[in-house]
């Protein structure tokens, strides 16, 4: 209702009219526009305009069609980005990572066909010493590669997490303040500190808890394949499940809260709404009539803003995470590819390890997955909250 004390205080032309005629008929969809195009102009975007402009920054030369379109045009011309295009556009930079990649699947080619070599030294000379060092040399630059791949994968994870987190913060105070204007005051008050909580619970969980377990489990694994005798494969299985597995409660408390206590707080505000709105058309004289019917309209358009912000919201998350996404599943095609290329050849130990990699790989590209699915998922549970409250009302 703060939304529409101040709209009428600002003197739009809609309740003007509703004053002089209580009667008119219903509000025309150029009038709409003009209204929803005055309430847009009310609003800050530019927190959100800035992390968009650094998308088109870094990833633009992928995204051509949409260097020229601002936060606001978007908002105004919903149609004017095409689904298709856009999985073109991460098609063909799939393609262009691959591209680049494959510089490392030569490598991983060449380093595992000379550990091929030197193990069919070791079985033609009884296995010599000289030859078992440098199996294990070979063994040592090939960790070190793996390693590195980890922290990329690791470091990409990260930055679109904490990134994430960041548009999050940005996005919230203006759709939490628009929900806030037309009266879910009681759907704000428990959505601010319960996905406040969550946004930044989840970047710490993520990062010091989940991957470094998932990182252990993967070198465990490895070093189980370099003795036949040592064996922690238990051990590693162990850690990994924790890390799977913990990831899972944790999303599933984060939308068994905010779906069922949303959805609790969103009937509370239509019903405390609808009874303000009764009231006020029933016990104001003249007047009363007039200002519900104008909060209607205003309300009316100022959802379909809110709805909007929230697409736009959806859309930048999704390509905050999309570009990292495919970095990182690159990095365990790459791998799989290699063991799969490799592996009738023979291989052994190193072949295992480059299976292993990927998966432990994809464990983390799942990680991002889900914390982004998350974030996904409240916005659009917190949208479909505010949309709960004004149909009720």
């Amino acid at each position: 209702m703060l939304l529409v004390a101040f709209i009428i205080s600002q003197g739009i032309p809609i309740v003007a009219a509703a004053e002089d005629n209580p009667a008119e008929e219903p509000i025309t969809a150029e009038e709409e526009e003009t209204l929803q195009n005055t309430l847009l102009d009310e609003i800050s975007l530019d927190e959100i305009q800035s992390y968009w402009d650094e998308l088109i920054t870094e990833y633009g030369d992928n995204l051509p069609d949409l260097q020229k379109i601002s936060i606001y045009e978007w908002i105004k011309n919903g149609d004017s980005i095409s689904i298709q295009d856009i999985l073109l556009y991460f098609l063909r930079y799939l393609l262009h990572e691959l591209i680049i990649n494959g510089k490392l699947l030569g490598t991983l080619l060449m380093l595992t066909l000379f550990a091929v070599v030197l193990q069919s030294i070791q079985s033609a000379f009884e296995q010599t010493t000289v030859s078992k060092v440098a199996y294990f040399v070979v063994f040592l630059v090939l960790l070190f590669i793996v390693l590195n791949s980890f922290y990329l994968a690791t470091s990409y994870t990260k930055e679109a997490i904490d990134t994430m987190q960041s548009f999050m913060i940005a996005l919230l105070p203006l759709v939490l303040g628009m929900m806030a204007s037309f009266g879910s005051v009681i759907s704000v008050s428990f959505f601010h500190p319960v996905i406040i909580f969550f946004i930044h619970f989840s970047g710490v969980f993520i990062s010091t808890f989940v991957l470094p377990l998932l990182f252990l489990s993967a070198m465990l694994v490895i070093i189980s394949s370099l003795n036949s005798h040592f064996k922690v494969t238990h051990l590693a299985n162990l850690f990994r499940n924790v890390a799977v597995g913990s990831l899972g409660i944790f999303l599933t408390i984060f939308l068994g809260v905010i779906s069922v206590q949303g959805t609790a707080t969103a009937i509370q505000d239509g019903v405390a709404i609808k009874t303000a709105k009764f009231v006020t058309g029933n016990f104001i004289p003249v007047l009363g009539r007039t200002f519900t019917d104008a909060a209607d309209t205003i309300l009316s358009a100022s959802l379909i803003l809110k709805n909007a912000v929230g697409m736009i919201g959806l859309f930048i998350i999704l390509f905050i995470v999309a570009f990292p996404a495919l970095k990182v599943g690159v990095i365990a095609i790459i791998y799989k590819l290699a063991a799969a290329i490799l592996q009738p050849i023979g291989g052994g130990p190193i072949v295992q390890c480059l299976n292993t990699v990927s998966t432990y790989i994809l464990f983390i590209l799942a990680c991002l997955l889900a914390v982004s699915l998350m974030f996904l998922l409240g916005i659009v549970i917190i949208v479909a909250a505010s949309n709960l409250t004004v149909l009720l009302r």
